[in-house]
């Protein structure tokens, strides 16, 4: 049953959506944003619904004037000098903020809605910049200090807020009364404001949209023991891979390949275009689109190379092939089996796979084994089969939506590590503008320091104040925003791959460095060489 408007229905205005970003951003706490989400969407217009929605799902419009232009008119318009003006974006670290703080306060009030400013700033694509000029500062003059900075956020497309997709639809269901399981899936697709209706959206059982996928079920991380699991013959293990997961979905004899992202990429993979006569009308699978060649998994490096193309060549095409490996079955002959145990799932899976052998779709293999003693040993040989490790499912689960706890479980290898000096450190960004937070890193290579990663995660609150006052007091050199700092802070990195690259001095590239530890203990001297690099090449 549909929810009646309440009374302020007619009086949802952008006013209401920045009390709601400004709440959402205040606070932490899961139920206090769940309860301003469905607050929100029982005043609302539908049209602001909607736009909400996509907003909490990164839909955001589409940038319309040039950022530097923005800063231009704001600097006329605040009096400040351009130099004070570049000095002050530079210590607030965020453009959008910048100008809310430095603008004079508006001469008149409004009250028009989300949707009507979306389309506002949407028209300006059109129009010249003389034109973009005169309606950005009319809007300026017409809205208050905290709309402004919505409505800045918005047109420079930064707009982000402390929001999951899991809890925008606890709240939507919360409001609609309509199940999460089946919102999840509803709002997952091509749907947008523009287009969309919100009745239709939310409370329809009927959708004309054959390529929407389902939403993607997520492991945790298993932190503790495998022993708190129970019986180890409850389990599925399978290899952890290290591709892009994603959807394969055949309907009315037509291919739609989704990524997790939401991103619809079945033109980056010609490959998958076999898949139209390969498997039956009515099938979805989830599994990971991964580079294979010569029968064995290529690195995400060797995917980050087809990652962002427009066009792929015949050449690359041929370097770096893709296959897709399969998890699960999501959907069989029309039917949704997400509630079918794993277990039936994996067999009609199996089923449809093996008997194709085809070498582009793939079975992601079990790892079989009968204690957990067993699966640790096989999980410490991770790399050798090019996995990130061992992931866990209970056979009988059903397949749900988001990130879950109890089930599903990514075990994964311990990370590479290596003691680097910091010789670089640059200022953060948004909260953390006025402090030192990204470093860059070096290896001994003979007497020189040579640097090799970038990494800005990791250490305490309190830890980065005490580098941030070290940076400032240890500073050799300044090239802008970075600073050269004597080489004496050494610290732990941990990463998850490494690779040769020509784009870098070192000749290496990690994935996803991060600070593991500072080391208080050890002095610069004693920070790693060049060569226990290369040595990890041969690990990996």
């Amino acid at each position: 049953m549909q929810p009646e408007p309440n009374s302020f229905y007619l009086f949802a205005t952008m006013k209401n959506f920045t009390a709601l970003f400004t709440e959402i951003d205040h606070t932490t706490k899961t139920l206090d944003k769940t309860k301003a989400l469905a607050a929100y969407f029982a005043q609302a217009s539908d049209q602001d619904k909607l736009w909400a929605m996509a907003l909490l799902s990164h839909r955001r419009p589409k940038r319309t004037v040039n950022a530097s232009l923005l800063a231009q008119w704001a600097t006329a318009l605040s009096g400040l000098p351009v130099w004070l003006f570049e000095e002050s974006y530079h210590t607030v670290g965020d453009l959008a903020e910048t100008i809310t703080l430095l603008l004079p306060p508006p001469q008149e009030q409004s009250d028009y809605s989300l949707t009507h400013w979306i389309n506002y700033i949407k028209a300006l694509e059109s129009t010249d910049i003389e034109g973009k000029k005169e309606k950005i500062l009319w809007a300026w003059d017409r809205l208050t200090e905290e709309e402004r900075f919505v409505f800045n956020k918005l047109i420079t497309g930064g707009f982000r807020v402390g929001v999951s997709q899991q809890l925008m639809v606890k709240a939507l269901a919360r409001y609609s009364k309509v199940k999460e399981n089946v919102l999840a899936h509803r709002l997952m697709g091509n749907w947008s404001p523009e287009q969309g209706d919100f009745q239709q959206l939310v409370f329809s059982e009927e959708t004309s949209d054959i390529s929407r996928p389902y939403p993607f079920y997520l492991a945790y991380a298993l932190e503790d023991t495998t022993e708190g699991l129970g019986d180890p013959l409850q389990w599925q293990a399978e290899w952890k891979w290290d591709g892009i997961r994603g959807q394969v979905i055949v309907r009315e004899r037509q291919l739609f390949v989704w990524s997790r992202g939401e991103e619809l990429v079945t033109d980056k993979y010609p490959e998958y275009e076999a898949f139209i006569n390969l498997l039956p009308d009515g099938t979805v699978l989830d599994g990971e689109i991964l580079p294979f060649k010569d029968f064995s998994p290529l690195t995400f490096q060797h995917l980050q190379t087809r990652i962002g193309r427009k066009t792929i060549s015949a050449k690359l095409l041929k370097e770096v092939p893709v296959a897709f490996v399969t998890y699960d079955l999501l959907e069989w002959q029309g039917q949704d089996v997400r509630e079918w145990k794993l277990e039936d799932r994996r067999k009609k899976l199996e089923a449809v796979i093996l008997p194709l052998n085809n070498p582009v779709l793939r079975l992601s293999p079990v790892v079989d084994f009968t204690s957990w003693q067993e699966l640790t040993d096989m999980r410490l040989r991770s790399r050798e089969f090019l996995s990130e490790g061992i992931m866990l499912k209970r056979k009988e689960s059903i397949y749900r939506d988001g990130r879950r706890k109890g089930d599903w479980w990514k075990w994964k290898v311990d990370p590479f590590t290596i003691d680097a000096v910091m010789i670089y450190a640059m200022s953060g960004h948004g909260r953390r503008a006025n402090l030192y937070t990204d470093y860059t890193f070096a290896v001994w290579d003979g007497n020189q320091l040579v640097p090799f990663t970038k990494a800005y995660s990791g250490l305490t609150d309190e830890e980065i104040g005490k580098v941030d006052r070290w940076v400032k007091q240890n500073t050799m050199e300044r090239f802008g925003p970075v600073r050269s700092v004597k080489p004496e802070l050494v610290f732990e990195l941990a990463f998850e791959g490494i690779q040769k690259s020509t784009r870098h001095k070192s000749g290496i590239a990690l994935r996803f460095p991060r600070i593991k530890r500072w080391r208080h203990d050890k002095p610069a001297s004693e920070a790693n060489h060049l060569s226990d690099l290369v040595k990890l090449l041969d690990r990996k």
